[in-house]
């Protein structure tokens, strides 16, 4: 979402925060194409002109199976991604750290092969992450610690590009990069596939021609209240008048 403001700041935005179903990467891979399922109407029926699938989990699993079935373009998380990290790439050598899910997937590893056949991909899941950021233990010795350990196989094999393979890491950004140092590339998917999006409405001659900023409305599965506190917090933002909604 802060991607999204920062490169589309006069779009009309809904994010939907499926909360009562995170986190997706323990899931299975029909639970999660189901998920995607249930969202992708929803989000159409709010008047969606663009679905962008703002989980590295869902694009990984769902995306490939569910992209062509709906009106609208749906932009995922691992294409643009894989790319950037090519991109800056300069031995060849790509880390990616993701949700369990995600990294057995193969889709990066995949994409990455695809646009350039030589790289080698060293791939860890951290399933503690997700937890540590949405408690707010965003620079603390526990998190520290945490990703000490999920960094130190990808620091042994000299990786010089490093993908945060899911919405949340981007906000261990600091701890991530003193534990790799100076030399290692951090991609943010986030930030390709924003840009991506924003091409592709150019190209489609609807991108919003406005001085004002756009309107935000926000959607949860779970708590509201919870989703406010949690979401304001990492968005360095209010998120105001948020809606509880059903799904499943």
């Amino acid at each position: 979402m802060e991607e999204l403001i920062r490169q589309l700041p006069h779009e009309d935005i809904i994010f939907l925060a499926d909360t009562a179903r995170v986190p997706y990467g323990s899931r299975s891979a029909d639970e999660i194409i189901k998920i995607n399922q249930e969202i992708i109407p929803f989000l159409i029926k709010q008047g969606a002109k663009l679905i962008i699938m703002a989980c590295g989990t869902s694009s990984a699993i769902a995306y490939p199976v569910v992209k062509d079935d709906y009106p609208v373009e749906i932009i995922n998380l691992i294409d643009p991604g894989a790319q950037a990290a090519v991109s800056v790439s300069r031995s060849g050598r790509i880390g990616l750290i993701a949700t369990v899910a995600t990294v057995n997937s193969e889709a990066y590893q995949n994409k990455i092969k695809k646009f350039k056949p030589d790289a080698v991909v060293f791939a860890v899941g951290c399933p503690l992450f997700v937890p540590l950021v949405e408690n707010g233990q965003i620079d603390n010795d526990e998190t520290k610690t945490v990703a000490k350990e999920y960094l130190k196989p990808l620091i042994k094999e000299k990786i010089d590009t490093l993908i945060l393979g899911c919405t949340h890491y981007p906000h261990l950004v600091k701890v991530i990069k003193e534990i790799v140092g100076p030399n290692v590339a951090l991609v943010n998917p986030a930030e390709a596939a924003v840009a991506e999006t924003k091409q592709w409405l150019k190209q489609a001659k609807t991108l919003r021609n406005s001085n004002t900023p756009g309107k935000h409305v926000y959607y949860v599965t779970g708590s509201e209240p919870q989703f406010t506190e949690i979401g304001s917090r990492l968005l360095g933002r209010p998120i105001v008048g948020a809606k509880q909604i059903s799904l499943s």
